[in-house]
């Protein structure tokens, strides 16, 4: 095997480099490494971040020496419980203390038995006396996975994974080795509980992912998570702004000041559709011009940048005079900073700000059901109502198609036709 420079910290860290290590001797080093790992003081972003890449380059490092033939049982064991103590304290590091708590007391407080103790089978689903909880599996999960996961994708899951958590304590299911089909649909029924069903079923979803992970894995032998999606009342409930509300919306917009970001975000997301973690992220280069058009450039190529999917790689271009926007004066406010990111305004601060101007400039005629991205469903409504083809309406509002190449406007989808949808669905007089 060719030994990284991962791998041999993690030899030298866990003491896993002297084959005739003792059981007691390697049990001490884990120790007091999960120890150290529960007093680590947490809440700096930059610390935070570089503890949780170590763990997961540890976590990835004991899972390339497990696979070595000439391991010794106290050598597989330590390496079983050191990829445990990994996860556990990346979860510790998102709030989630207790896996790592439970493995200090299984090393401090309870005999191992060895007959007991499949060297191939990690140990944080434990021997068969021990529980494997929802905690522990969430952990081992995203030990494997954040790697491959933005960093908005990664904290979406997290908060996911602990609602669930949250409802798996609630019900009363502390051990997933023996878990039922009644357990998980009494589990559906607790996430019910103050929710929408869409939401419910993006939960699901991450269960779902989980647990036949765990199978896979041979964390657990079976699973019951599959088939539990809601279909009555899952649709979106969010509800397109008529176009009377976005011309008020408009109007308030163009009513603040030229420096503002707020009203640079708000006309954005009004007469481009884009998301506003999209508009969030613009800096001066994203706008630019392509074929003649002024477009945004919707992209992840800066570090702290994050799209949706591939689709949602694109360019929009800006319409002028669409709904009252002033080209002019965007281009102009862009030159003198008042994007949004020039502001170091991050997606959660500029949707909380931006959803309340909308309640301000609406009052009492903004539904319960419309919010921040009924903008976005009022562009894509417009164009359906103004006739326009369903693959341009997708390639500006950055959906999924089938039938236009739309990745990078100009070598695929022709941003002149995309720029006239647009047009065509906001300058046309509504049906």
């Amino acid at each position: 095997m060719e030994i990284s420079s991962n791998i041999q910290r993690a030899l030298a860290y866990f003491h896993l480099g002297n084959p005739d290590a003792t059981w007691e001797e390697l049990k001490e080093r884990l120790l007091a490494i999960a120890k150290e790992c529960l007093e680590i003081a947490h809440g700096d972003i930059g610390s935070d971040l570089a503890h949780s890449e170590f763990y997961q380059e540890m976590y990835g490092a004991l899972k390339e020496v497990s696979k070595q033939g000439d391991l010794s049982l106290a050598q597989h064991r330590a390496l079983a419980i050191g990829q445990s103590i990994m996860a556990a304290a990346n979860a510790r590091l998102e709030g989630r203390p207790g896996a790592l708590v439970k493995i200090i007391d299984k090393l401090h407080y309870r005999e191992l038995i060895d007959s007991e103790i499949n060297a191939c089978q990690p140990l944080s689903v434990g021997t068969p006396q021990d529980p494997t909880s929802w905690d522990e599996l969430s952990s081992l999960y995203m030990a494997e996975h954040s790697i491959n996961l933005k960093e908005s994708s990664r904290k979406a899951a997290i908060t996911a994974h602990t609602v669930i958590g949250e409802a798996f304590a609630a019900i009363g299911v502390t051990d997933l080795r023996v878990h039922t089909r009644e357990n998980m649909t009494a589990l559906r029924a607790k996430l019910l509980d103050g929710r929408k069903a869409s939401t419910v079923n993006n939960l699901l979803a991450k269960l779902q992912a989980v647990m036949t992970w765990a199978v896979r894995s041979d964390k657990i032998t079976k699973q019951y998570a599959d088939k539990l999606k809601i279909t009555k009342g899952a649709e979106s409930e969010r509800v397109a702004f008529t176009r009377e509300q976005v011309v008020i919306l408009m109007t308030y917009a163009n009513a603040l000041p030229s420096s503002s970001w707020e009203r640079w975000a708000l006309s954005l997301l009004a007469v481009t559709g884009a998301r506003v973690g999209e508009v969030s992220y613009l800096t001066k280069a994203d706008i630019k011009q392509v074929d003649g058009l002024w477009c945004i450039d919707i992209n992840e190529d800066a570090e702290g940048k994050s799209i949706k999917n591939k689709h949602s790689k694109r360019l929009v271009p800006l319409v002028d005079r669409a709904l009252g926007f002033d080209l002019s004066a965007f281009l102009q406010a862009v030159d003198e900073g008042a994007l949004p990111s020039d502001n170091r305004i991050t997606t959660t601060q500029a949707s909380k700000r931006l959803n309340q101007l909308i309640r301000d400039a609406l009052g009492d005629s903004k539904g319960d059901n419309q919010s921040l991205h009924s903008l976005r469903h009022h562009l894509i409504s417009a164009m359906q109502a103004a006739g326009v083809p369903v693959a341009f309406a997708q390639a500006a509002a950055g959906q999924s198609s089938g039938t236009i190449a739309y990745n990078v406007y100009g070598s695929g989808s022709p941003i002149q036709r995309v720029h006239e949808a647009i047009k065509q669905g906001l300058m046309e007089a509504p049906c």
